[in-house]
C-alpha cells in the first residue's frame, strides 16, 4: 500500500489526511500535540470559556493511519526527517505546514499545555490593563479590536495603522473599510493611520507593563498591553538546504503547478498558507485544496494520472467585532460584492466559531 506523509496538522493538513487514509497508509506528523483551531484564536484570548475549546486531540482523525507528534527537519525527496527518528520513507509527502503569526492569533508552543498556560496568563494581565495598543489595522487586529471591546467595554483600545487607511491591502472594498470605520467609532476605538511607530514599546508582546510612544508622524500613544496584529510567514525553514529550496519564494511560499504538486517535485504536493497560489491565505481554501491533493494523489495510486485543478475560489471577507459586531464582504456567481452586516457575519461564522465542524472532521464528539 502507498504511504503518503502529510507535514502539518492544520486545516488542510487533517482534510488530506483523513481523505487518503481509505487508500493509502497515511502518517501525519504534527508538532504542536493537539490541534489548535486558530480562526476562534482570538475569541480565546478574551474569553476564559474559550481557553480549552480550541485546542482539540488528534488521537482520533485517522483510523488507520498514524498520527507522529513530532518536528520536521528536513525533506529529501520524499524521504521525511523527523527529529528524534529515523527517517520516514514515503511514496507520496504533502507540505501543509501552514504559516506563523504572532501570539495569539497563533501559538508557537508545540505543547498544548505550555499554550493553555500563556492564554490564561493573557487573560488575568487584560483583566489588569487599562488601555491597548494593537500594531496592524488589518483583518486580524480589527478583529482583535473587537473582541476586547466586548469583553472589556471599559478598555481603551487604540490600532495603529502604518498605511493611509484600515484594511489597506488589495481585495477589501471602500464600502467594507467605510461600514468597519463606522463600528470601531461606535466602539470607541481610536484607530490612528498614516504613520508607523517610532519606537516600539519596551515590553514583549502581549506582556503587561505600562508605555508611552509615539508615530513617525508625532502621534502619542499610552498603554499598558501591545500585541503586533501583522507579520505572517510560510512556515517551509524546514525546506531549506534541501532540493526543494529553488521552489521557494522570498516569503517562504514555494511554487506549486495547478495541480498542486511543487514544481519539479511529481509526487510532492502542498497545501494552505505554504502554496504561492495567489488568494488570500484562508482555512476554507486549504480544505478546498486539499480535496485536489486528495483526488490527484488517489489517480496517482491507482495508476492513473492527476487531473484534478484547483481554482482559486471567489474571495469573501467575514470580519466579525466581538459576537454582535462586524460586516462582511461577499462576492457573488458574476463576480458582484455585496457587503452585509453583522446578522449574516455572525450566520456565515456561526456562533460557535466553527468548532462543531472542527471536532466532527477531528471524529471527535
Amino acid at each position: 500500500m502507498a504511504r503518503v506523509v502529510v507535514i502539518g496538522g492544520g486545516y488542510g493538513g487533517i482534510t488530506v489526511a483523513k481523505g487518503l487514509d481509505p487508500v493509502a497508509e497515511v502518517i501525519l506528523v504534527e508538532q504542536k500535540d493537539q490541534f489548535v483551531h486558530h480562526a476562534a484564536a482570538l475569541r480565546a484570548a478574551v474569553d476564559e470559556v474559550w481557553e480549552q475549546a480550541i485546542f482539540m486531540p488528534y488521537s482520533n482523525v485517522l483510523t488507520r493511519g498514524e498520527f507522529v507528534h513530532g518536528t520536521v527537519s528536513r525533506v529529501e525527496g520524499t524521504s521525511v526527517h523527523v527529529f528524534g527518528r529515523e527517517p520516514i520513507e514515503a511514496d507520496y509527502v504533502v507540505l501543509a505546514t501552514g504559516a506563523t503569526y504572532p501570539f495569539p492569533a497563533k501559538y508557537s508552543s508545540s505543547r498544548s499545555v505550555v499554550a493553555k498556560a500563556r492564554l490564561h496568563q493573557l487573560h488575568e494581565d487584560l483583566a489588569g490593563a487599562r488601555s491597548v495598543m494593537l500594531v496592524g489595522g488589518g483583518t486580524v487586529g480589527i478583529e482583535f479590536a473587537g473582541e476586547l471591546a466586548h469583553t472589556f467595554p471599559d478598555l481603551s483600545i487604540t490600532i495603529v495603522e502604518k498605511t493611509d487607511t484600515i484594511l489597506g491591502t488589495p481585495g477589501y472594498s471602500d464600502e467594507l473599510r467605510a461600514e468597519i470605520t463606522s463600528q470601531l467609532d461606535e466602539l470607541g476605538i481610536r484607530v490612528v493611520t498614516g504613520s508607523e511607530l517610532a519606537f516600539l514599546p519596551p515590553h514583549n508582546v502581549g506582556e503587561l507593563g505600562h508605555f508611552q510612544v509615539k508615530t513617525v508622524a508625532g502621534d502619542q500613544i499610552e498603554g499598558d498591553i501591545w500585541f503586533q496584529c501583522y507579520g505572517s510567514r510560510a512556515a517551509s525553514g524546514f525546506l531549506a538546504g534541501t532540493d526543494y529550496e529553488a521552489q521557494l519564494h522570498p516569503n517562504g511560499t514555494i511554487r506549486v503547478d495547478p495541480n498542486l504538486r511543487v514544481i519539479g517535485h511529481d509526487r510532492t504536493y502542498a497545501v494552505g498558507d505554504i502554496t504561492d497560489v495567489r488568494e488570500s491565505k484562508r482555512a476554507d481554501a486549504a480544505r478546498q485544496q486539499a480535496r485536489v491533493v486528495i483526488a490527484n494523489i488517489s489517480a496517482q495510486i491507482a495508476g492513473e494520472t492527476p487531473e484534478s485543478v484547483y481554482e482559486p475560489t471567489k474571495e469573501w471577507v467575514i470580519l466579525p467585532l466581538g459576537p454582535n459586531m462586524g460586516a462582511s464582504q461577499l462576492i457573488d456567481s458574476e463576480g458582484v460584492s455585496r457587503i452585509v452586516g453583522a446578522d449574516q457575519t455572525m450566520e456565515i461564522k456561526g456562533a460557535d466559531l466553527m468548532v462543531s465542524v472542527i471536532r466532527s472532521q477531528l471524529n471527535l464528539p
